[in-house]
């Protein structure tokens, strides 16, 4: 371990202990799933409390830096994985990009009503009757993220007798029946883990998880499919670049900042 530090007067003492373990996490001192020393340990080295150690690993794990399990310790989290989001990519694209292999679980395929936002979004009748898949998704074996798709019928007819384990919609339609996907709208917020998703995800239930919501499009603005993907707070995070930009008459005034990189970020 690297020499302690003497800790400062007059800064907390939970911010100094996440500093120091940070850059030892940073410079790879601790390879990825590494033990970090215990908290007992940790408030001795330092001359701190358990609940300052606590502080400090709880800041750590909020940045995705280490991951803890009850009973066990703390442990240094992978590595991020950067990723495209923004090109209008299927998971398996998006797992490929991230050098992770893709796998999915089928959990449910059949009939069922269009809740509200569902049926505003592929422009039904609310109880309407459409098709919903739900879908486990992997990363070399873990999960990462839960799908919930609805599709309207004539779409989803097409999914009929096929592996939606192993083949993903956008390849079916696109290949197989020249039916492209030309644009999505997208909305990402914190949600709180379910029963069903905690269960399938392996989180707590009531934990953090970050839900996308898609609608995708086809030609002549018709929607494909609605789906609310839960990933897993502590699987992806997601990073942006923004283009400064000026008027068009010059003058140098700015109008805004528009998107020029939208990134999803994957652990391994």
């Amino acid at each position: 371990m690297s020499q302690l530090p003497q800790l400062e007067s007059g800064r907390p003492r939970h911010e100094q202990l996440s500093d120091w373990l940070r850059e030892r996490l940073v410079a790879g001192e601790y390879a990825a799933h590494d033990q970090l020393p215990s908290e007992s340990d940790l408030g001795e080295l330092f001359g701190v409390s358990r609940i300052t150690v606590r502080r400090a690993l709880g800041t750590l794990e909020n940045e995705g830096l280490i991951y803890r399990r009850q009973g066990l310790g703390s442990f240094a989290a992978p590595p991020k994985l950067p990723q495209g989001l923004v090109r209008l990519t299927d998971f398996a694209q998006d797992m490929e990009r991230a050098g992770l292999a893709a796998t999915s679980r089928v959990i449910f395929h059949g009939q069922a009503a269009a809740p509200p936002a569902v049926a505003a979004a592929l422009g039904v009748g609310e109880g309407a009757f459409v098709v919903r898949l739900d879908r486990l998704r992997l990363g070399n074996g873990e999960p990462i993220a839960l799908d919930r798709t609805w599709l309207p019928p004539f779409y989803a007819q097409f999914l009929e007798g096929r592996d939606l384990a192993k083949e993903t919609i956008y390849r079916i339609l696109e290949r197989d029946y020249d039916i492209p996907i030309v644009r999505a709208r997208y909305r990402i917020e914190a949600v709180v883990a379910g029963a069903d998703e905690a269960r399938a995800l392996g989180v707590p239930e009531g934990g953090a998880l970050l839900a996308l919501e898609r609608i995708s499009y086809t030609a002549s603005d018709r929607p494909i499919y609605y789906q609310r993907r839960y990933y897993r707070a502590d699987r992806v995070a997601f990073d942006l670049e923004l283009a400064r930009g000026e008027s068009p008459g010059g003058g140098g005034q700015e109008e805004g900042m528009p998107l020029r990189e939208f990134e999803s970020v994957f652990k391994a």
